[in-house]
């Protein structure tokens, strides 16, 4: 008996295999292989074994007669999507190493891979939490996306933000203020050690309700950055105010996660001191609009006018703009209110597909691998309903995700017919 069950599960496990092996062909979209990349109409991309085999126009990419065909066509493809600003600390991920597989796997869809996001960026979160994760999903338990993450952010000594007491008490999480530079030294140090990929410093963290913020210390702020770029990682930081930004470039700083619009406009001076020091900006937009809910017109009107002078300012100047949505600490996952902010603030839609794509590839060290759809790249792919050309929020009206070549969030739109098309992919 017992080598009759070791046969059968054998006989499984090699049919997954061969299933797992089956090349996958998603023909007829317009593809779109990088931001700067003129489209491929009626194209052709070729998945094996994970990888981007193939990618052509129709006619000079032939399939092979066992690949499982998607239809693309009236449809647009383009790379994996990066949410470079996420937090673990809604409810149904706050215990995600040891939560059901399944309901884990549900949350991760409906906040990244049903939007499109193949790799995400957990900047601030319960220590030890996102790496539990990580694990799940790099062993196969959990479907999601690659899971890069800060775990524990550094707050100021008394600079617990206000807005997340409640919660730390809540779920008994463990201060994260520190009080000297060598104290926050050690503890970069340590969580870099253990798995983390940056570390994120609140340089301007708030206190009090009526926007009483208390900056990071210069000395603190500095030996976190410097700890973690000798580990060859990046450091984010949550910045409020102008203070808050000048802490942020005076102790090296990579990348804002923020706009900080409660000191109004940013003049050209700031912007091409935050360009030269090669520091990144996550927009976050659509957050301050959920936090205004309620708050005088003139007050909400005076925020949406500074973030999005600043997102300009610093794209115009050449600075380098990531997608992150704050999703986690904000509970509306859909991201067509940021993409249509970015774009109203001036961002064309080739300039935020960098930011989802390429731009955060670059950052985070994955350029070889991801960020463009061309040969030999991770296959992660996203397909769209709509042409993000027309408009930018397009890129919300995600039909297929793939990371690796695997299915991790697939519209019923899918399974809608479509017209008859004027060709058959080649096979050989």
């Amino acid at each position: 008996m017992k080598r009759l069950v070791e046969v059968c599960l054998l006989a499984l496990l090699l049919c997954w295999q061969a299933a797992q092996a089956q090349d996958l062909a998603i023909v007829g979209a317009t593809i779109v292989p990088s931001p700067e990349a003129a489209p491929i109409a009626d194209g052709v991309v070729l998945v094996r074994d994970g990888r981007i085999a193939a990618v052509g126009a129709r006619d000079d990419v032939a399939l092979p007669a066992d690949a499982t065909v998607i239809d693309g066509s009236r449809r647009t493809l383009v790379a994996g999507f990066w949410n470079s600003h996420v937090h673990l600390i809604n409810p149904g991920l706050v215990r995600a190493g040891t939560d059901p597989a399944a309901d884990v796997e549900l949350e991760l869809r409906s906040l990244l891979t049903r939007w499109g996001f193949t790799s995400a960026f957990e900047i601030a979160g319960i220590s030890g939490n996102a790496l539990a994760l990580r694990r799940r999903i790099d062993s196969g338990e959990v479907r999601g996306p690659m899971l890069l993450t800060v775990d524990a952010p550094f707050y100021p000594q008394d600079g617990t933000p206000i807005y997340i007491r409640d919660f730390m008490r809540q779920y008994n999480v463990a201060s994260a203020e520190v009080a000297t530079a060598e104290e926050a030294a050690a503890r970069a140090k340590a969580q870099l050690a253990a798995g983390a990929d940056g570390s994120k410093l609140f340089v301007g963290a708030i206190v009090g309700w009526e926007d009483r913020v208390l900056p990071m210390d210069v000395d603190i702020a500095r030996s976190v950055v410097q700890a973690t770029h000798a580990a060859g990682k990046p450091v984010f930081a949550h910045p409020t105010n102008l203070q808050g930004v000048e802490v942020a470039l005076q102790s090296g700083v990579d990348i804002l996660a923020h706009t900080a619009p409660n000191d109004g406009p940013w003049s050209p001076e700031l912007v091409q001191r935050l360009v030269a020091h090669r520091m990144a900006l996550i927009p976050s937009l659509k957050l301050f609009e959920e936090e205004l809910k309620g708050a005088p017109q003139e007050v909400i009107d005076h925020f949406a006018s500074a973030t999005k002078q600043q997102l300009k300012a610093f794209a115009d100047a050449g600075g380098q703009v990531l997608f992150g949505t704050d999703v986690g600490y904000i509970h509306d996952a859909d991201t067509v209110r940021e993409l249509a902010l970015m774009q109203e603030a001036g961002l064309d839609w080739r300039a935020i597909l960098a930011s989802l794509t390429t731009a955060p590839a670059q950052r985070f060290g994955y350029a070889g691998r991801k960020g463009r759809i061309a040969e030999g790249m991770d296959a992660d792919l996203v397909l769209l309903g709509q042409d993000p050309a027309d408009d930018a929020r397009a890129f919300a009206d995600v039909l297929l995700t793939l990371r690796g070549g695997d299915v991790l969030y697939r519209s019923n739109e899918l399974d809608k017919p479509t017209p008859p098309q004027p060709w058959t992919p080649r096979r050989r």
